[in-house]
């Protein structure tokens, strides 16, 4: 029985789950031709067994193979997974977690970005009042 995919996921499980959101659906041979450094065959059909225990992923049969997809849209999984890095390493403290990521020394925001993060500033401001 798949558990609710809130369970942590290993590097390896990541670089999975990346594949196959990319690619929307994806065999086991195709998520192997696709990680870097790529383990045996056997260890990614295992990693994408544990993936559908976990509730990431789900299977079809396509012929004598299996086709995996994900169980979650990735804009749900991302708000899960950004919403998860918060909590860890900024005591649930948003603004902690945006004033990190605006002082690292690559990101590079443009004008755009800069209008669009002064938006959300202001609807959050909204949303409060």
């Amino acid at each position: 029985m798949a558990r609710p995919a809130n369970d942590p996921l290993s590097r390896r499980e990541r670089q999975i789950m990346d594949v196959i959101y990319r690619r929307g659906r994806a065999t086991a041979a195709e998520v192997q031709e696709a990680l870097p450094d790529p383990p045996s065959y056997s260890s990614v059909r295992a990693l994408l067994r544990i993936l559908e225990e976990k509730g990431h992923l789900r299977h079809e049969q396509d012929g004598p193979r299996y086709v995996f997809l994900p169980t979650v849209p990735r804009d749900k999984a991302r708000r899960s997974a950004l919403s998860q890095l918060v909590q860890t390493f900024f005591d649930g403290s948003t603004a902690q977690a945006v004033a990190a990521l605006l002082g690292e020394p690559g990101s590079k925001l443009t004008d755009e970005d800069l209008d669009r993060l002064a938006r959300l500033i202001d609807q959050a401001r909204k949303e409060e009042r």
